[in-house]
């Protein structure tokens, strides 16, 4: 789909999407932790909707609105773009910048190492 890109608001919309599926208007607005009105929430839909993200199916007088884009495809898209503009394009940078200022637990540390050694196709033998 190329790049996908959203405001803030058009995420908020689409977690809800996301995350409780197939959802009308009064759905989606009630399940958003900012309360925005009801014809704020419809107009992102259909901004949404104008953009290739966002679907929808007839339901009596309702429509029920669909995600089209894949959540992950979505935090690829914005990854990327935050990659080119903030790092110069460099994925290196990124993983330095987040591992060194970071506070990251022994935990996630030893996570982001097996995924790491499982890249290298070491196996964690290092």
């Amino acid at each position: 789909m190329g790049d996908v890109s959203f405001t803030d608001r058009e995420l908020d919309v689409m977690a809800v999407l996301w995350e409780c599926g197939p959802s009308t208007v009064a759905d989606v607005r009630d399940r958003l932790t900012d309360p925005l009105a009801y014809t704020t929430v419809l107009t992102i839909l259909r901004t949404l909707e104008d953009k290739g993200h966002v679907g929808h199916e007839e339901e009596g007088r309702a429509y029920r609105y669909h995600a089209l884009v894949e959540q992950g495809e979505a935090q690829g898209s914005a990854l990327d773009h935050l990659t080119r503009k903030l790092f110069a394009g460099s994925t290196e940078l990124l993983m330095t910048h987040l591992v060194a200022d970071r506070e990251l637990s022994d935990d996630e540390l030893a996570r982001i190492r097996r995924l790491l050694d499982e890249r290298l196709g070491s196996g964690g033998d290092t």
